[in-house]
């Protein structure tokens, strides 16, 4: 028995994620490894259940004490129950970090068989929009907050070079949309070039995620380790498992310093589950990334090089397969145990090393000057600018604010500049310190709130910050 003896949680999952998972399991168990496994339920019984979170204590608490589990695809109802319980798992058990490998099998045609494509999507797996702080600011309007912080940054981009140092790659691509947002995504940009100096080994490069998703299927190859923002990365990881063969080949791990969880990242295909249909290969290769997180390294590459002749010899499920030609998912589990121990003709093992999480400790940049210097408030009406402007200019005499400008979905309208701007019933109203060289009491925006407040509706304010003399805020369209 292998010293990997250990046991791992298993959420067996919805729809067709109870046949994948028992595939993946059947597998594991034949490597002999001594694993244990202790079933939990998540997802729709539990939701349905009146549990709105769709995760039991009692299944957290099995991930935490085991620190390894193996989890099927989960459903979210639609019309009761609360957030995902996939995002539920990643939150509650801060799995920082998503993992998604995609290399190309033999005998699977796609219009990128015969490219050498092998890359891996590292993605920050906790903030950016995902972290749902979503509000309506009018019955019009809705906002979603982007959340990135230094310390989220600086987890990822680390968890990137150490996915390149553990397989022995040699550059790793930070994708992000800089350009546009230079405080969010700039963040992740100015961090990963800070921490690339700790990996001289590895070629650190950059590019902006439109220019990404074009080059991966123009040169696919050239890409080796992608780290980018959460949302950016869900997309990506997507676009790259569809140059491989789909969805169902693609496996992932949610990583994190208390517990890891692999899963198939597809969905619960309810309309195939139960009839011996499903791919299982997602699964399988996910319960390949958790043995070489144990670091059953032989045993991993044994599975991934029996799926690799699987496939080689023609065996595929429907979704892969010419039309009726494909095999069951009971057929290709059993061809996969079969082939165990063998490989297909030209197959190249990657070696693996095993995978640093890093722990960052305290990492939060402090500034030694810090000088609040006015506020954004954001106004509900259905005005003009010209208007507004001059009722809000009014509004804040007598007080230590001045307004600069007003912009309506980002773009200034106030001071008037004859553009055909079509605006909204929400404006972004910029006040500024009429002292130039003022630090603001929270007293003073304060007053200029109750003053505006007793004419417009406010939605919400956010205070304008120099941080070591440097503006810590975008500034409008337009906006000198």
């Amino acid at each position: 028995m292998s010293s990997t003896s250990r046991t791992v949680t298993l959420l067996p999952g919805d729809g067709i994620g109870p046949e994948v998972i028992n595939a993946a399991r059947r597998i594991v168990d034949a490597c002999d490894l001594g694993i244990e496994w202790e079933e939990c339920r998540a997802g729709k019984a539990v939701f349905e259940e009146g549990d709105a979170t769709g995760v039991p204590e009692e299944t957290l608490a099995s991930i935490q004490r085991n620190r390894v589990a193996l989890k099927g695809p989960l459903e979210t109802p639609i019309g009761f129950g609360g957030k995902s319980a996939n995002v539920t798992l990643r939150k509650m058990l801060e799995t920082f970090g998503n993992i998604r490998p995609a290399r190309i099998l033999p005998g699977i045609e796609t219009p990128f068989s015969d490219r050498a494509i092998d890359m891996v999507v590292v993605r920050e797996n906790v903030e950016d929009l995902y972290a749902g702080i979503e509000h309506m600011q009018t019955p019009s309007v809705a906002q979603c907050l982007k959340l990135v912080s230094e310390r989220g940054c600086e987890k990822i981009a680390r968890l990137a070079f150490e996915v390149a140092r553990s397989q022995g790659r040699g550059s790793v691509h930070c994708v992000t949309k800089a350009n546009i947002m230079k405080l969010t995504e700039g963040m992740l940009k100015r961090v990963f070039e800070r921490v690339a100096a700790d990996y001289p080994e590895i070629t650190p490069k950059y590019i902006l995620v439109d220019n990404c998703a074009h080059q991966l299927v123009r040169v696919p190859e050239e890409f080796e380790v992608l780290v980018s923002t959460n949302m950016n990365g869900d997309i990506l990881s997507d676009l790259v498992s569809g140059l491989v063969g789909g969805l169902g080949i693609a496996p992932g791990a949610n990583m994190g310093l208390h517990a890891c969880i692999f899963e198939a990242v597809h969905g619960t295909a309810p309309d195939i589950a139960g009839k011996g249909m499903a791919n299982p290969t997602a699964a399988i290769l996910s319960s390949v990334m958790m043995l070489r997180h144990i670091d059953a390294f032989d045993a991993a590459d044994r599975v991934e090089a029996a799926i690799a002749l699987t496939m080689q010899q023609g065996k595929l499920t429907g979704d892969l397969a010419p039309k009726g030609m494909g095999v069951g998912t009971e057929a290709f589990t059993e061809a996969v145990l079969d082939n165990l121990g063998k490989e297909p003709e030209n197959w190249v093992r990657r070696e693996h090393k095993p995978l640093v999480l890093p722990d960052v400790g305290e990492c939060e940049s402090v500034p030694k000057t810090r000088r609040d210097i006015g506020c954004d408030l954001f106004l509900e009406g259905r005005v003009g600018p010209g208007e507004l402007g001059a009722k809000l200019e009014e509004l804040a005499e007598g007080t230590a604010l001045r307004l600069k400008i007003i912009s309506n979905r980002g773009t200034v309208v106030y001071p008037l500049t004859g553009a055909p701007t079509d605006c909204v019933d929400h404006w972004r109203c910029r006040f500024v310190a009429r002292d130039e060289n003022a630090d603001l009491r929270h007293s003073d925006i304060a007053l200029l709130m109750s003053k505006v407040t007793e004419v417009y509706r406010m939605c919400h304010h956010e205070v304008l910050m120099e941080n070591d003399g440097a503006r810590a805020y975008a500034l409008a369209q337009g906006e000198d």
